[in-house]
This record gives C-alpha cells, structure tokens and sequence, in this order.
C-alpha cells in the first residue's frame, strides 16, 4: 500500500532521511523506533505530504507522493495522521472536532458526518464526551477525540507520531487500547513509538532507524527480543533497562 524507494530529506544543511527504502502492506502494522532525531516522525510527513522530500519516491496504493500535486488531497483522505500534541481546534467541541474533516474536504452531509461522528466516539468510548471542548478532556480523551478524528475520513491507512509521548503515563494504556483495536480490525498502521510493549504485541514489523538510515528491521517480536545490529542492541538495552 505504501511504498518508500531511497527517500533522502534535509532541513537546510542537515541530512535528515539518508536513503530510506521500506513498504507497508495493507492491513500491516509496522512500528518505527529508533533514537530521538533519527528521522521517524519526518518518515510519516512525507508519507502525507506534509514535507516535501528531495529525492526518491513515495507512493500509496501507486498513486506518486507529491505535495505540489492535485493528487495529493485524494492521497491526505487515504492516510490519516495522529499527531503527538492532538492538534485539536480548543474552540470546538469534540464531535466538532471529529466531523471537521466529513463535511469541508470530502463534502459530506450534516446527518451523514454527525452521526458517523457520534458512534466514532463510542468507538473509541467518549460518547458522553461529544459536547466537551478539549480544554475539558484530560491528554488521553483528547488523543482519543484525534483518532476518532482520523477515522471519520474512513482512511486506508493512519500514521501515527508518537501518539502517546505526551500523555502522562495512567493515561497511555486507554490510547494503546484503542490503537489495539484498530490493528485486530486490519487498519494499516504505521506508527512511530517509543512503547516496545506494544511494538511487541501489535506490531508485524519493526523498524529501527538511526541516522537518517533504517539500521535494521524485521518481524517484531524477532526484532524487539534478538535483535541483530549492535546499534539496535545497544539502543534496546538503554530503553527496556534504563539506569
């Protein structure tokens, strides 16, 4: 579904993706860990255009990754994208928040985007929560509120950055339980994380990243309990068993 051939990327001098090659098939979920700075959340912005990138090629479902095209709309409705500060509108309620994307950009009718809107956040269990502005939710209900939000344009597949990094630690199991949910449902995920617990458990594919370079990758569990490089030993041993 999504294809990456040698994707280079820079932020004036610095070179931030020095050739990242990978691919996510539909219904996979695949985790990118890797130090901070190493270049994973610029992965998933160029995926949805939200960067542009200086050489190679990004594609999804064929269609060529470019955030100058038309084309590019058509391809923001396909991949969704959560984001690790939410980027809810605090002057909107939640239901507010979740139809926004229903009725401007792909035209839906009130009736249509509301109620969809509305058994979202049953979904993802706020339904007694749609009239609330996120100043009133607590971090987790509001990255909650984000998801139901990606869903609501009924995506082929959602990038998620980090969704749980800026949540205080009671609240991330209610997240990684929706994300659970939705990975036992087939959505295509691709998701930047610092959880390895639920890398471990979710995830079909690891990779680690380091330096702008994928260092190594392969089946999670593999992966996370043998890994191969010594970078990706080295960066496991300082996550799982912190000092």
């Amino acid at each position: 579904m999504i294809e990456l051939n040698d994707v280079h990327k820079s932020f004036g001098r610095v070179e931030v993706l020095k050739g990242i090659t990978a691919s996510v098939e539909k219904g996979e979920v695949v985790c990118i860990i890797g130090p901070s700075g190493s270049g994973k959340s610029t992965i998933l912005r160029c995926i949805n255009g939200l960067e542009s990138y200086d050489r190679g090629e990004i594609s999804v479902e064929g269609l060529k990754v470019d955030r100058d095209a038309p084309s590019i709309v058509n391809i923001r409705t396909q991949v969704s994208m959560v984001f690790q500060r939410f980027n809810l509108f605090p002057h909107r309620t939640a239901l507010e928040n979740v139809v926004e994307g229903p009725l401007y950009v792909k035209k839906e009718s009130r009736a249509q985007a509301f109620d969809r809107g509305r058994a979202l956040l049953a979904q993802v269990g706020l339904a007694e929560k749609a009239d609330a502005h996120p100043p009133q939710l607590s971090g987790g209900q509001q990255q909650r509120v984000a998801i139901a939000r990606a869903l609501a344009m009924q995506p082929k597949a959602i990038l998620f950055d980090e969704p749980t990094s800026a949540l205080d630690p009671e609240l991330v199991g209610d997240v990684l339980g929706v994300m659970r949910k939705l990975a036992d449902d087939g959505m295509t995920m691709v998701v930047v994380t610092h959880e390895m617990g639920f890398a471990r458990d979710v995830a079909d594919r690891v990779l680690f990243i380091d330096g702008g370079v994928i260092v190594e990758q392969g089946p999670a569990r593999a992966l996370l309990n043998q890994p191969q490089h010594p970078r990706t030993q080295d960066f496991l041993r300082r996550v799982l068993h912190p000092l």
